[in-house]
């Protein structure tokens, strides 16, 4: 059986999703985030209580709880799997495929702002210079930036971009204090936007 709790008001307890403060059954041990291959046999294996604590709209992982001979015995197994030569093979062709993957992307975005810029062709360089640069900004892996998102077409996310990074390079936002009222800082973006 598996289930998601807050974290309780101590260090062995959790809250259920009906308000019951349950207290960890003895033998377990709380798994912390941090290894996906680990937590996913963890999970897989058996009873488990998944820890999750809300922070406004997200939520955030705080681990599993479940039997510490279980997190053992698949922790072993897992360095075992690990020490071996195809492993290590592996993990190098599953890199050169994401850095291959994330280079195409940045070629891909920087086309995309060029083509959203649409600078007379005697600006041609300029325009080159200003779409590396919100591409270098913009297109990292885990910049938590617009360009990341998946969610919208390249072409939105490369004029998004553009605008968010000339927001922050020529305007004062940055510095702004924005009170926290829903909507505020669209507001003041959008108002950024139109100077």
């Amino acid at each position: 059986m598996s289930s998601e709790y807050a974290p309780g008001p101590t260090g062995n307890t959790v809250r259920a999703p009906d308000g019951k403060i349950l207290t960890v059954p003895a033998g377990w041990i709380l798994l912390p985030p941090g290894d996906a291959a680990l937590t996913r046999r963890a999970k897989a294996a058996g009873e488990h209580w998944v820890v999750v604590e809300k922070r406004r709209r997200k939520l955030f992982s705080r681990g599993v709880w479940t039997s510490a001979a279980t997190i053992e015995r698949i922790r072993a197994d897992l360095e075992a799997e690990r020490s071996t030569e195809r492993f290590a093979q592996r993990k190098v062709a599953a890199a050169k495929r994401r850095e291959k993957v994330q280079t195409e992307y940045v070629e891909t975005f920087h086309e995309a702002v060029v083509t959203f810029l649409g600078f007379h062709p005697d600006y041609a360089q300029l325009a080159d210079q200003l779409a590396q640069a919100v591409t270098s900004h913009a297109t990292p892996v885990g910049s938590g930036t617009v360009a990341r998102t998946e969610r919208i077409p390249v072409e939105r996310r490369a004029e998004a971009a553009v605008i968010a990074w000339l927001r922050h390079q020529t305007t004062g936002y940055d510095e702004m204090a924005i009170p926290r009222i829903k909507g505020k800082r669209r507001e003041v973006r959008r108002m950024l936007a139109q100077r």
